[in-house]
């Protein structure tokens, strides 16, 4: 299933500050389905690489304690306009992500 990745750039000078909020449910397998009583499976993503034009700025592994639909911000020196921004994560049962977008120019 894809699920969006939300993602703004702003250009300031050479700094690129990169925001992105990641659609995923983030499960810790200790929530119990109200329906059913019954755990909730364990569903959160495992690694996360931001890049700037194919060099990864970015490498991180999460586990099961980061929050629902996760947001990040960073800021990345030595940015270009029409530079390439691309998020990547895959989770623990296999799903992928995956957004790119342009710098746009500083203003």
């Amino acid at each position: 299933m894809t699920r969006p990745i939300r993602m703004r750039v702003r250009l300031e000078g050479d700094v690129a500050e990169i925001r992105a909020l990641i659609d995923h449910p983030m499960e810790t397998g200790l929530r119990k389905d109200a329906r059913t009583g019954q755990l909730v499976p364990l569903h959160f993503i495992q690694n996360l690489t931001v890049s700037l034009d194919g060099k990864p700025v970015l490498e991180t592994e999460w586990g099961q304690a980061m929050a629902r639909n996760p947001y990040i911000q960073l800021r990345v020196h030595g940015a270009k306009a029409d530079d390439e921004v691309t998020i990547e994560w895959v989770d623990n049962q296999g799903e992928r992500g995956r957004a790119s977008t342009r710098v746009p120019p500083p203003g």
